[in-house]
């Protein structure tokens, strides 16, 4: 199942999809854990030190490995270099699953030792002072675009992606490729404003959209949350002493976390697994060639100097049963 966090920048965004990632690693799930926000927080969060976070490898840095990989010997594409971060899979292609070891998740991924368990992180990589002034900052997240159209992933297997702040997802299709989206808000005007943009954008493509209210405080926050996002609004947490113990750096056992947050965590993990049985292959696949289509035409086939559309597989459904190019 794969589930991004969303919110304003301070919305809690990174706290929340880290407690849900720890949750399900206390479950002994299998869990791949994305950090596609450049502000690079989530290791931390889930316990790394301040080196440890700044060695994690970035994706970005493996692209031409990661491409090479994901084309295996698809016929309609023919060269790595000519891949963009919306290519979809094809018969011959690579996939990606969760359980397993490939040559990606060894350049790309690292154990984060929970209690209760392990999971594995991946990270876009910060922005650098190379990029300054010559790059944008959404191509950062286009090898985990890439990764997660290649990703087949099953029931009780999760993607857990902390996501760029406010709307700016939007630059890409990558808001599509998901089964839930937790949109953390507060209990402020600018806190839904993001809930907002995300609901009329997102509008059109069958976007699963839940609001998580985060630091909520008292009757007047619950019903201003109710009042302003309806029934989008799934649950709410408060301030935890748990919580901020870990901003510190000295997170407790995670059997201490308050028993309401917990309860809040079991109910993000029941919307997620509900979600598997309204999973519609054929229409994510169809998302998936609709953006890639889009963004061949308007910079890819002139960066690649090819005819994008042609990478398409036309009778090619991305799902559990489909077999990956050995």
């Amino acid at each position: 199942m794969k589930i991004a966090f969303v919110g304003k920048g301070g919305s809690g965004k990174t706290t929340l999809s880290s407690l849900f990632i720890r949750h399900l690693a206390t479950l002994g799930a299998p869990v791949l854990a994305v950090d596609a926000d450049i502000n690079q927080h989530l290791g931390p969060a889930l316990g790394l030190d301040e080196s440890e976070a700044a060695a994690l490898p970035a994706l970005g840095d493996h692209l031409p490995l990661i491409k090479e990989y994901l084309r295996g010997s698809n016929p309609r594409i023919a060269s790595a270099e000519s891949m963009i971060k919306t290519t979809p899979p094809g018969r011959g292609s690579r996939l990606l699953r969760v359980r397993e070891d490939n040559p990606v998740y060894d350049a790309c991924a690292r154990p984060v030792e929970l209690d209760g368990g392990a999971v594995r992180l991946m990270v876009t990589g910060p922005f650098t002072d190379a990029d300054l002034g010559v790059a944008c900052y959404h191509s950062k997240t286009g090898a985990v675009e890439l990764c997660l159209n290649h990703l087949v992933d099953g029931r009780d297997e999760y993607v857990v992606v902390d996501m760029t702040a406010g709307s700016d997802s939007f630059a890409s299709g990558l808001f599509t490729r998901f089964d839930v989206t937790f949109l953390v808000a507060e209990p402020t005007r600018k806190g839904v404003s993001v809930y907002r943009q995300y609901k009329e954008h997102a509008r059109d493509f069958g976007v699963e959209l839940k609001v998580v209210g985060n630091k909520v405080q008292g009757q007047d926050d619950l019903d201003f949350l109710r009042a302003e996002v309806g029934d989008d609004l799934l649950v709410t947490v408060g301030h935890s002493n748990w919580v901020r113990a870990m901003e510190k750096g000295r997170p407790p056992r995670f059997d201490l976390l308050d028993a309401a947050d917990r309860e809040a965590l079991r109910l993000l993990r029941t919307t997620v697994d509900a979600a598997h049985e309204r999973r519609d292959r054929a229409r994510y696949t169809r998302q998936m060639v609709h953006f890639h289509l889009k963004n061949a035409q308007s910079w890819g086939n002139e960066r690649t100097g090819a005819d994008l559309a042609a990478q398409v597989d036309p009778d090619f459904v991305l799902g559990e049963g489909v077999a990956a190019a050995v």
